[in-house]
């Protein structure tokens, strides 16, 4: 599991060399919320392509390994031609996960998924403005718009599917709050 201090601890590991990232997922979600709502096996991140061998070096320091290329991976060549995954899952040895998916950033600021052959999802740059807390540290996020759509197009666990209420409910009170 990954706990809030786990979190904490990768985020400003990755940040404090440079690492620009955004939560997503469950923790993301979380932070969105402003609080712990779940226990979480994985932190999903989506990062820069060109940070990823710098990511994996310093959390291969840290007892992480490769786990699991996902079925959307594309393997990319890096600017010093070595070949680079776009979509994974990193594991320590108690079982922390870090889930990576890569993004290319356009001149506009617009996320462009490194793991996507087609011109399909962009995350543009308010979907990237997204903030949060963890144990009251900000942290950046993607946006709730984006966590929406970025869980379509399959079949939610029943888990995702409550994270996503309790997002449309939070949307929802704090829209209440500012009219």
């Amino acid at each position: 599991m990954v706990t809030a201090e786990d979190a904490l601890y990768l985020y400003q590991t990755l940040t404090a060399h440079g690492i620009q990232l955004w939560l997503t997922g469950g923790w993301g979600i979380d932070a969105l919320l402003g609080e712990q709502t779940r226990p979480h096996k994985d932190m999903d991140i989506l990062l820069r392509l060109e940070d990823i061998p710098r990511m994996c070096a310093l959390l291969e320091a840290d007892g992480f390994q490769l786990h699991e290329l996902w079925s959307e991976n594309r393997w990319v060549t890096d600017a010093q031609e070595k070949e680079t995954a776009t979509a994974f899952v990193l594991q320590d040895d108690s079982g922390r996960q870090v889930d990576a998916h890569a993004l290319c950033l356009d001149q506009q600021g617009n996320g462009i998924p490194a793991w996507e052959d087609d011109e399909g999802r962009v995350f543009k740059p308010q979907d990237l403005a997204g903030e949060g807390m963890i144990a009251g540290i900000s942290v950046p996020c993607i946006s709730a718009e984006m966590q929406f759509a970025c869980h379509t197009g399959y079949t939610l666990p029943d888990y995702q599917q409550h994270d996503l209420e309790r997002l449309n409910r939070h949307r929802d009170q704090t829209a209440g709050k500012l009219e």
